[in-house]
């Protein structure tokens, strides 16, 4: 193998395959990126796998001499990072004789000098799932980046918990819908061909409808890759009973599904409220981050106070043996004076998800969840548990 490519380029999509190679690998060959140069197409393509997760992605390069092998994804990253920019010309071709079989030395030689590794053959790096037969269904990009950044933050962190570390994606033709939960809160993202008439459709070659609940950690590398390359407007999704392939300029991504049944999320929201304020959400988030200093300190619960009378809501902290807090902001407000405590964390991270000048919250009581909604924007339900404190 012998190509000359762009270090920037090299690094860049050296990054996004990185991120999957695991740290503890179940196998050597793991540890590794797979590289491999085609002369027909003059592209080099970059593949990592950590069995459950996998990155592929490709870009142009002079390729004199085709060829696959795998090098370890961290020293070569390393490397490649701190190369200058310019041209780098890597090459297997000298200093093969005397090694064992299935491994070479690659040189790395740029304006500044030139670096030496050891590399792997390709036979033992197992390849990347593929659903030939499934049928194709093609989700607007700006819908599906919109999708997961109102859903994301809400999964689970607890892998005993497995199907609540992901989020449930339902498609049909007439909208996508997103939710995440890890029992305390829920984020649920709908979007409609209307909202992106530019892009008019979720398209699928069959009308079928895609029901799957993916792992968060696919989902967020799917995101990055998308902000990083957004020349496509729709990413072809393929699915079977255990693996989502994802492919969209010149990348790809697979992941397995994760299984069990996803709650009936639906049936807890509640249908009415007796109580609603609406406020500005950058008024909103400003206070909830001074007063979350002091919240942080000791167990992160705001306790919101609604006053109907003055149309304000008074936030406020009492972190014993470190200090208290007090905000007052403006609000509009109808239905009775209401106390109700919440961690501080999922309001705030329920707040940023929103693309809206304006929020609205409804609560019914102290023990009951509560509901906001961004006003005018998109089609997002955040619910959040209250936290019950001593009076």
């Amino acid at each position: 193998m012998k190509l000359i490519c762009n270090q920037s380029e090299l690094n860049t999509h050296l990054s996004l395959v990185s991120r999957v190679v695991p740290s503890r690998p179940s196998h050597p060959v793991l540890a590794n990126v797979l590289l491999s140069a085609d002369a027909a197409t003059q592209q080099i393509s970059l593949t990592g796998f950590d069995l459950s997760l996998g990155v592929q992605t490709s870009f142009p390069a002079q390729v004199q001499q085709e060829g696959t092998l795998t090098l370890p994804a961290k020293l070569l990253g390393d490397i490649v990072s701190r190369l200058p920019e310019g041209e780098i010309i890597l090459d297997d071709s000298d200093g093969s004789d005397g090694k064992p079989v299935g491994e070479s030395m690659v040189t790395l030689t740029c304006s500044s000098g030139r670096y030496q590794m050891r590399g792997m053959g390709a036979e033992e790096f197992p390849e990347l799932p593929a659903i030939a037969e499934a049928e194709v269904t093609y989700l607007p990009v700006e819908a599906l980046s919109e999708g997961l950044r109102g859903s994301l933050f809400a999964t689970s962190s607890d892998e005993t918990k497995q199907v609540l570390t992901g989020v449930h994606l339902t498609v049909n033709p007439d909208g996508m819908e997103f939710a995440a939960t890890d029992g305390h809160r829920l984020a649920v993202v709908q979007t409609s061909p209307a909202d992106f008439a530019d892009n008019a459709a979720v398209k699928s070659t069959d009308d079928q409808t895609l029901d799957v609940t993916v792992p968060a950690k696919a989902l967020r590398e799917l995101e990055r890759m998308i902000q990083l390359n957004s020349v496509a407007d729709s990413v072809a999704v393929r699915f079977d009973p255990g693996q989502l392939v994802c492919e969209w300029a010149n990348q790809r991504l697979t992941s397995r599904l994760l299984e069990g049944q996803y709650p009936n999320y639906r049936q807890l929201i509640p249908r009415q409220f007796s109580r609603q304020m609406t406020i500005e959400r950058r008024l909103f988030v400003s206070a909830l981050e001074r007063i979350g200093v002091l919240a942080d300190q000791k167990n992160s619960i705001v306790k919101i106070n609604l006053d109907s009378v003055k149309q304000e809501i008074i936030l406020s902290v009492d972190a014993q043996d470190v200090g208290s807090g007090r905000e007052a902001i403006p609000a509009q407000i109808s239905g009775d004076d209401l106390e109700i405590a919440f961690n501080v964390r999922y309001l705030l991270e329920g707040l940023k998800a929103f693309n809206t000048t304006d929020v609205q919250m409804q609560f019914n009581a102290a023990t009951s969840p509560s509901v906001l909604n961004p006003i005018g924007g998109m089609k997002m339900t955040y619910l959040v548990m209250p936290v019950q404190v001593r009076s």
